[in-house]
């Protein structure tokens, strides 16, 4: 190639979206939007949970066509709703919910689709060699045998990443290489550590010339990473300017269209212990960390953070107080009394829950919002009466839920969307409204909604935008206030800092002493997940 068609053929961008809409009915998910990604830059995409982003990053891989507009990538016109066209093109996507088969081991979730069909023998040592290389540059360890359903989420996370860089490229697959990124949220389960090395890993890569998109709502890390930033609101493109000289405030303002309040702490007098964990011991499963001699307490007006890398127990603990798995060793004790390994009776007791992985345990898909509003009460007054569900009153609360946590992506459907059409944030909105807002029978208007006796929060605000983490934020320290316990698992630091009372660290299943926010600091907490000494 000639020197001057070298130059010309640099000058065009990675990938240039004209004009692209897209509707789900009466919802316009994506209105009229241009962008451009130039070659070696770093596009950062934000908006508010359901601002169109997921749907625009689907429309570029191939996972949704578009109903107006077209895509080129180096030149060429993308095929609508083709995503093996988009991997072809050099296109990787890393979904902010996950695609992978939870039967199959890690090294197989890796190599499906890199392979022809031809081929007598898999290559799998060879991929296998490619996976650890990989892993070990990106600090994101994985065990390859491992099967996926018995992964963490924040395990399923890393497997992810690591499968949309090996996507492109593969030996015999035919396709040039992953040249074009598409990052959806894929810090929000890391440690700042391996955040840490997972940009230094994607800054060399563009320095290769990798086009990468980034979507986070992480608004410090945006400003880290990013050469340009682009904000949509309600499916429209409202700001596309350079990431030098925007501030953290500035992003937040044009991603909510209003300056976004940091949540207020009330002071509070910790009362009694609400829940006890003496001695607890849970065998390790499917290669999941199980607890070991853990002792914790937690007190009414209080919220207690506990932190640690995923996969190092905080599963385990969270299924104990969800009812999900009961204790092999020790007690597990709620206002003083044991409770049996039964969802219903920890629910019963007023135990609101918030799972982590809002798809596989936090909803049920298939079922309208309304019918997962009130799906851990659905037996009880005021939804049901001799066996039957009262639809008008499931209905009611559901709407009031949607209200109070904005619940978006039910302007067409009401509460009879299925849950599966939400965003991933708005999902998370509904299970924090029926987790923090428990349905009761019929009482004066002026009274005071009810709060949990337990809340466990389990990465609750993973995925959600800054104006709807603050209100979670606020609403957890609220329901503190009125005399709730607060149980917070959180591989977020910043968030820990935010809310926390007091902070315990968990390793390999192993919990240190839950002691006052003020006696951490962020490199004692960043030593201790790592196994280090606590002090």
């Amino acid at each position: 190639m000639s020197p001057a068609a070298a130059d010309a053929a640099d000058a065009v961008p990675a990938l240039a979206l004209r004009h692209v809409s897209k509707r789900f009915g009466t919802l316009v998910a994506n209105d009229d939007i241009s962008l451009g990604l130039g070659r070696g830059e770093v596009l950062a995409l934000l908006g508010e949970n359901g601002a169109g982003k997921s749907t625009l990053v689907s429309i570029l891989f191939g996972h949704y066509r578009a109903d107006a507009g077209e895509i080129e990538v180096f030149g060429r016109r993308l095929p609508p709703g083709d995503a093996r066209a988009a991997l072809d093109a050099g296109i990787g996507m890393v979904h902010q919910h996950f695609t992978l088969a939870d039967n199959l081991s890690v090294l197989d979730n890796v190599m499906l689709g890199t392979e022809p069909l031809w081929r007598l023998r898999s290559r799998r040592a060879a991929a296998r060699a490619r996976l650890l290389e990989t892993a070990a540059r990106f600090g994101l360890q994985v065990d390859p045998q491992a099967r996926v359903g018995a992964l963490s989420v924040g395990e399923r996370q890393r497997v992810e990443i690591l499968k949309a860089l090996l996507a492109g490229g593969a030996p015999g697959s035919g396709r040039a290489g992953t040249r074009i990124l598409i990052l959806d949220e894929p810090t929000a389960v890391l440690t700042p550590a391996e955040v840490d090395q997972l940009f230094a890993t994607l800054r060399r890569l563009v320095a290769d010339g990798l086009s990468l998109i980034f979507i986070s709502h992480k608004l410090d890390e945006v400003l880290r990473i990013a050469d340009r930033i682009a904000v949509l609101r309600a499916g429209r493109l409202v700001a596309d300017r350079p990431a030098a000289g925007a501030t953290p405030a500035e992003l937040a303002e044009w991603m909510v269209g209003r300056r976004v309040a940091p949540a207020q702490r009330r002071a509070v007098q910790p009362g009694e212990v609400v829940c006890a964990l003496k001695g607890v011991g849970v065998r390790s499963a499917e290669r999941r960390a199980g607890l070991s001699d853990v002792d914790l307490a937690v007190r009414a007006g209080e919220i207690v953070a506990i932190a640690g890398v995923s996969g190092n127990g905080q599963q385990a603990l969270a299924e104990l107080l969800f009812g999900l798995r009961r204790a092999d060793t020790g007690e597990v004790l709620l206002r003083g009394r044991a409770l049996p390994a039964s969802p219903r009776a920890w629910v019963a007791a007023g135990v609101a829950r918030i799972p982590a992985d809002r798809q596989a345990t936090g909803v049920v898909g298939d079922l309208p919002l309304w019918e997962n509003a009130i799906l851990e009460h659905h037996d009880r007054p005021p939804f049901a009466r001799a066996g039957w569900v009262r639809r008008g009153a499931a209905q009611a609360h559901a709407r009031t839920l949607v209200q109070a946590f904005d619940v978006r992506g039910t302007e067409a459907q009401g509460v009879a969307t299925p849950t599966r059409g939400l965003s991933g944030g708005n999902m998370q909105k509904l299970i924090l409204g029926r987790a923090l807002r428990p349905p009761v029978a019929p009482v004066a208007p002026s009274a005071p909604a009810p709060v949990p006796t337990l809340i466990v929060a389990d990465q609750p605000t993973w995925g959600l935008d800054v104006g709807a983490v603050a209100y979670v934020h606020q609403a957890l320290l609220d329901a503190c206030a009125q005399g709730a316990a607060v149980l917070l698992v959180c591989e977020d630091l910043e968030e820990i800092f935010a809310i926390a009372d007091r902070v315990a660290v968990m390793h390999q299943g192993r919990l240190t002493p839950a002691r006052p926010l003020a006696e951490w600091t962020l490199a004692g907490i960043g030593l201790a997940m790592a196994g280090g000494p606590a002090d």
